[in-house]
Formats: C-alpha cells, structure tokens, sequence
C-alpha cells in the first residue's frame, strides 16, 4: 500500500493493515475441519453455561440422600432422570457440569483479558519508547518468569484468601508476561516503519501512534495468545479448586468436583470422570482453536 505525504493529506497516516480482512481470515478459519469441530464443541458449552439455569434439569446444590451415588443412566441401577449419575450426596451430575462450565468460562476469560491488557500496556511501552523504560519493564517480567505461575498463583491466593474474583485477579497478574513480550517484538519491528516516522513528523502524538497505528497491528498475536490463556487459566482454576484454594466450595467448580470424587474412583467413578472429561474437551477445543488462529495469523498461511 502506498502512503500519501503528510503534508499533502493533512491528517495522519492510517496504520496498516493489521493481517488481512476478516474475510480471508474467516475463510482460512472454516478450512479447517478440527478447528470448526472444536468451535462448535466451544458453542454448545458457552450457550450451556449461558443458560444454565434453563438447561440444567436441577438445582446443582440440591442433596438427595436417597440418591447418592446413583450410576448413570445406561449403567444399571441408573435411571433417566439422571443422566450422568449423582454424587455422593446425591446432586445430580449433569447440572453440577453445566453449572460448572460458568465458572470455568468466567475465570478463563477474565484472567485472559486482565492479563492481556496488562500485558498489551507494558510490551506497547516497552517496544515503543525502548532506552530504560525496555530495560526496567523486562526485567520485571524476567522476575515473574522466575517463579513458576501456578507456585505464585498459590501463594498468592494462600495470602489474600479463596474467592471467585481473587482467583481471576491472580491468574490474570501472574499471566502477563507472553503477551508483553510478544507485543514488544511486533512493536520494535513497526516503529520504524514509514507510517509511524510519518506520524511522528506531523506530531502525532505517542499515545495516540501506540492506540491507533500500533495497537491495531498486534490484535492478531494478541488473540491467539488470549485463546491460549484461557484454556491454561481453566485448568490452573481447577488445580486451585481442587487443592482447596479456588473459589468457595459452594460455588460449583469442576475442581473441585474432581477433589470431591478422588474418594469414590473406585466405586463411583461417574463423580470424578465427568468434570474431568468436560475439563479435558474445553482445554483440548480452546488450545486447538488457538492453534487455528495462530496458523491464520501467519501470513504464509494465506498462501497454502
């Protein structure tokens, strides 16, 4: 694309292009048979967790005794009106996954959106201003490295107390650091470009060149890296609720579904196999449509 001269314009040059037209990207998208699968598997736990209320056949926390350990429905001595079994307290199954999956999708897009704008704030300044400011804010970022992210995740959480928005907070703060280095390395490689020179000669100013000529540019690493985040802030949630340190047992997590059904593995496997498996497809549909995105945003993938 050809930039036309400032001073015969008048106005600041536009940002580039940033990785071809939705279009394309969708198209490229759609090829892809696994990646549709794994979107729709996203679509149906995303419209379940939405709607729980009206999908799930119980109330989650409703106790039946009478009913505890209940097999599901094609095992025997299971029965139609619960298909997945109940627990050990007799809570029916289904509804405790779906009402699961609420939380899970909560804390997983939460923490990736947190992260990501801290993220995105700290690799903008760092790769754009560059001199001591790049020096100070990686070498912050080499500290976080330092401490593995789920081992500060727990300290963190043991310090402050468990609760659903503690959780996010501290998966969001201790995830920033992959989108701040990305966003350094695509903004180092832009800001020399002709149309960030040109913006700066007609005195644009730096926020302004950093929101609409930068920010633009790194919104497609910025989403496969957020997908990403998601599906390993879902699994960290779930390692936090089943060491007792995620949200409050009240609330339904399939963490803790897992730490409640460890017991009866070997008689009632149905307890801790369900929220396992529904853990597993999430994680395993979430990462296969962050490599999706990831190959689209590849411009070599626009030539295949």
């Amino acid at each position: 694309m050809t930039l036309m001269s400032p001073a015969a314009t008048g106005h600041a040059p536009a940002a580039a292009p940033a990785g071809g037209s939705r279009s394309v990207v969708l198209r490229a998208l759609l090829r892809n048979k696994l990646a549709v699968l794994a979107l729709a598997v996203l679509a149906v736990l995303l419209i379940a967790a939405l709607f729980a209320p009206l999908v799930a056949p119980y109330d989650p926390n409703a106790q039946n005794l009478l009913l505890r350990l209940r097999p599901p429905a094609w095992q025997d001595g299971g029965s139609g009106a619960h298909l997945l079994g109940t627990d050990q307290l007799g809570r029916d199954m289904l509804s405790r996954v779906i009402y699961g999956a609420r939380v899970s999708l909560l804390v997983g897009a939460g923490a990736a959106l947190l992260a990501g704008v801290i993220g995105t704030v700290v690799g903008l300044a760092s790769g754009y201003f560059g001199g001591w400011a790049d020096r100070v804010l990686m070498r912050l970022a080499d500290v976080q490295l330092a401490f593995p992210s789920l081992l500060l995740a727990l300290a963190i959480v043991g310090f402050l107390g468990s609760g659903l928005w503690y959780v996010i907070l501290v998966l969001g703060f201790t995830g920033w650091v992959s989108y701040a280095r990305v966003v350094r390395s695509e903004v180092m490689s832009l800001r020399t470009r002709d149309f960030i020179t040109e913006a700066r000669a007609i005195g644009v100013t730096d926020v302004t060149i950093m929101r609409r000529h930068l920010l633009p540019n790194v919104m497609a690493p910025l989403a496969t890296i957020g997908t990403l985040h998601v599906a390993a802030a879902i699994v960290a949630e779930a390692s936090l609720s089943y060491l007792g340190l995620g949200v409050p047992k009240e609330t339904v997590t399939w963490g803790a579904m897992l730490s409640d059904g460890q017991l009866y593995l070997g008689t009632s496997w149905w307890v801790a196999v369900f929220p396992g498996i529904a853990l597993m497809l999430t994680s395993l549909a979430i990462n296969i449509t962050g490599d999706a995105l990831r190959d689209v945003a590849d411009p070599k993938a626009y030539r295949r």
